[in-house]
């Protein structure tokens, strides 16, 4: 939201099936015109939120971008990103979205799991070094 209201980010590009219009819907409450933010859902995995949103970039002829996402899951969000599109430069602004430092073992002890063995997957599969 932030680069948004400092002009940095021109354009949103809203992925990943099932997150889509929540996080639409919260972009447009914090201020975002509905002009601005582009939907891609239809990606179900990070490969694919990667491959779908980097054809969005390149048709658009954009060179930079800054990727949103959870904490936990900004690393391999952007190594991914990274690797299936070298010529573009991403950055990353992990989100920590209004739960206190107290509640992450509990809420996401799960889904940290889950990220770190997605970890050695994705370089497995995918080549998609995550250091």
């Amino acid at each position: 939201m932030e680069l948004f209201k400092q002009r940095a980010a021109p354009r949103v590009i809203v992925s990943g099936f099932g997150d889509c219009e929540i996080n639409r819907r919260l972009l447009m409450e914090a201020g975002v015109p509905a002009n601005v933010i582009e939907m891609e859902n239809q990606s179900r995995t990070t490969k694919e939120n990667a491959e779908f949103t980097i054809k969005l970039l390149c048709k658009e002829k954009l060179n930079r971008a800054v990727i949103v996402t959870s904490w936990y899951h900004s690393r391999r969000a952007l190594a991914t990103f990274r690797h299936f599109a070298p010529e573009i430069k991403f950055y990353s602004r992990p989100s920590y979205f209004s739960f206190a430092r107290k509640d992450w073992s509990r809420i996401f002890a799960k889904r940290i799991y889950l990220e770190y063995t997605k970890l050695p997957d994705y370089w497995i599969r995918y080549g998609v070094c995550p250091f």
